[in-house]
């Protein structure tokens, strides 16, 4: 919803999941301070990186935020350094991310806005991540989410509560942010604005040098471009799977257990009721009476929620116990006294003001052990097949740790035992198209943080097998040596220097036609063969229905420019230089009832919200003072370098 929170809030709690405003920052790692000379708001300040308020950002914290954020980062690009990391200015977010978490709890406690252990307590337990095989809320699947993720209970619980934190401080700073009218019809009518010109491409390979270089020159631009080459590092893994298959008949329930667990959950198979229901939730009570008046006046739910500036959350199998605790006594009684089909009256929360339209009532008559007997059974027989395979994993976890190998362990269950290829951090078999067995893709992060034949045990497909595996070899990342990447530095060597040529050519031709020279007759007077301009007639309207595809760069500088203005842009990955000349802009009057209007209205009051919450944490850091130490944070960037 919010950037700044997209910003904020990036790493994950092993499995995938997120809320909203809040993706947890795990500081998970351990790491050095990193020591530095000077003072720092008045004391020595090497061992600090910044200082919100009285709150003091340590250097530790930002060593483990930025390799929380190149983990975060390798989601995408599994193969990124900690150097392309932080060339992309990842040291810089990761320091902001840490500085705004800071900023909002501070200014959260100095205004008494409190997220409560109950408050906690109830987001975690609505996360679909953290539910066991019966749907409901799981001790020991949360417990081991925390543990993939190697942070503690306490952190999980920060971060939730600064999340929470910041639902209450930002909801009602965006909440129904609209635009006048006016400007609605300005940007409405931009999409009829029409840009006329051409784009011409001059290519790095039409000039590039066709001479054999010197050994010289190849070295010197592979010792000035040694990011280039760097190789990724790689692993050889060896592992091994088993399943419910070496336990026999030991999951077969009995009677008695059966029959035991029916007592256990009498009051799952008792009478119930449970509701779906479609929510919002708004900052007060004037503003939620406003909404439910329009909605019960026969207004959409879903389009009252988005002119507001709100999106209408769907709740699924609620049950009045769980929703009191989650949210409070009166929303429970609010939601569970309407029919079907209505509108929920507005009752209050810690979170606001709830409505909601009641979207199916489901009740349940009382059911006999003999009539879920089955069901039963299977739940018994599931649990012992699961704690069966999980005793197994720890008896082999034993025998690893008292000294037995991996192979040791395999031949003694008559597993079978499978060495791979040296791969890559992506699950590609270096230098070829093909990937590591699927099996191995769930502990794929794991691997390439493991050291050397230390084996781990991991349970896969919901603990229908287990996974025991090890690095049996680790070839570091590394410079690829000149002799072995010739040809390859070359033919870079080649592209490079045809881009610079190309610049050259880009800055004549400009310069052409800004002297009065069409392009097309700018681009002729060049030696060098080239592409013929591409002549461009687009409306905002037609660039707009291309967004999907993704908007050619050169197109997206065609309607930034001023009319009558020629400008270059370099292409990516080296290919060249773009000159794009804009020739003409007309633009048509549209009526004052056109639809787009009210379009554009919807689209912009959720980016003036977000222009409202980035002033909003402006205003926080100015009013509670941000100092930073340059010194440290420099410090901590040769560290993660490995400079220091």
């Amino acid at each position: 919803m919010l950037t700044f929170f997209r910003n904020i809030f990036k790493t994950k709690i092993g499995l995938a999941f997120a809320l909203a405003f809040l993706g947890l920052i795990a500081l998970a790692f351990a790491s050095a301070d990193v020591s530095s000379t000077g003072t720092f708001g008045g004391v020595a300040g090497g061992d600090r990186v910044a200082v919100v308020g009285s709150e003091k950002i340590g250097t530790a914290d930002l060593v483990q935020a930025a390799n929380n954020g190149l983990d975060r980062v390798r989601q995408e690009n599994p193969t990124l350094s900690m150097e392309g990391f932080l060339a992309q200015n990842g040291l810089e977010r990761s320091l902001d991310a840490l500085i705004d978490r800071f900023a909002i709890r501070a200014y959260a406690e100095k205004y008494g806005i409190r997220a409560g252990d109950n408050l906690v307590n109830s987001e975690i337990r609505m996360l679909p991540a953290f539910r066991g095989a019966d749907g409901n809320f799981s001790e020991d699947v949360y417990r081991q989410a925390l543990a993939q993720a190697r942070i503690s209970d306490a952190q999980a619980r920060e971060d939730f509560g600064t999340g929470l934190l910041s639902q209450q401080l930002f909801v009602p700073a965006t909440f129904g942010a609209t635009v006048p009218d006016k400007l609605a019809y300005r940007y409405a009518q931009l999409l009829k604005e029409r840009r006329q010109g051409t784009i011409a491409l001059l290519p790095s390979a039409s000039f590039a040098p066709t001479g054999d270089p010197s050994d010289a020159t190849l070295r010197a631009y592979y010792e000035s471009n040694s990011a280039d080459f760097i190789r990724p590092e790689r692993r050889v893994v060896r592992f091994a799977t088993f399943d419910s298959s070496a336990l026999g008949d030991r999951v077969e329930p009995t009677e008695a257990e059966i029959a035991e667990r029916y007592e256990a959950d009498r009051e799952q198979y008792a009478a119930s009721e449970t509701r779906d229901v479609t929510q919002l939730i708004v900052p007060t009570q004037a503003a939620a009476n406003s909404l439910r008046e329009r909605i019960a006046g026969g207004a959409s739910f879903d389009a009252v929620a988005r002119e507001a500036g709100l999106r209408a959350t769907p709740l699924t199998g609620l049950d009045r116990e769980a929703l009191t605790s989650q949210a409070s006594e009166a929303v429970a009684a609010a939601y569970f006294s309407a029919g079907e089909g209505s509108i929920t009256q507005p009752a209050r929360s810690p979170l606001g003001w709830h409505i909601a339209r009641i979207d199916n009532v489901e009740t349940r008559a009382a059911r006999t052990l003999a009539q879920v007997r089955e069901e039963v059974a299977a739940a018994v027989r599931e649990e012992k097949r699961v704690q069966g395979l999980a005793d197994l994993a720890n008896e082999i976890d034993d025998q690893l740790a008292d000294g037995a190998t991996l192979r040791e362990v395999s031949e003694e269950l008559d597993l079978e035992l499978t060495t791979t290829r040296p791969a890559i951090a992506n699950g590609r078999i270096y230098q070829t198209q093909e990937t590591l067995p699927d099996v191995l893709a769930p502990a794929l992060q794991t691997i390439f943080q493991m050291e050397e034949e230390e084996p781990e045990i991991a349970p896969l497909e919901g603990g229908q097998t287990y996974l025991v595996y090890e690095v049996a070899q680790i070839t570091a990342s590394a410079k690829a040596p000149l002799a072995e990447i010739k040809d390859r530095v070359e033919a870079n060597w080649r592209i490079s220097e045809g881009l610079k040529r190309a610049q050259a050519a880009a800055d004549r031709v400009t310069k052409r036609v800004r002297g009065g020279a069409s392009l097309a007759a700018a681009v002729a007077e060049e030696e060098t063969n080239l592409p013929a301009p591409e002549s461009i007639d687009l409306t905002r309207e037609q660039l707009a229905a291309q967004r999907e595809r993704r908007i050619p760069p050169p197109l997206a500088l065609l309607f930034s420019m001023a009319e009558g203005t020629t400008k270059k842009l370099e292409a990516a990955q080296k290919i060249g230089f773009f000159i794009v000349n804009l020739e003409d802009i007309s633009m048509d009057d549209i009526a004052e009832d056109d639809p787009m209007i009210a379009q554009a209205k919807s689209q912009l009051g959720p980016v003036i919200g977000e222009e409202y919450a980035d002033q909003l944490r402006l205003a926080m850091r100015e009013e509670l003072g941000v100092e930073r130490n340059e010194d440290a944070i420099e410090a901590v960037r040769r560290q993660l370098l490995g400079t220091n």
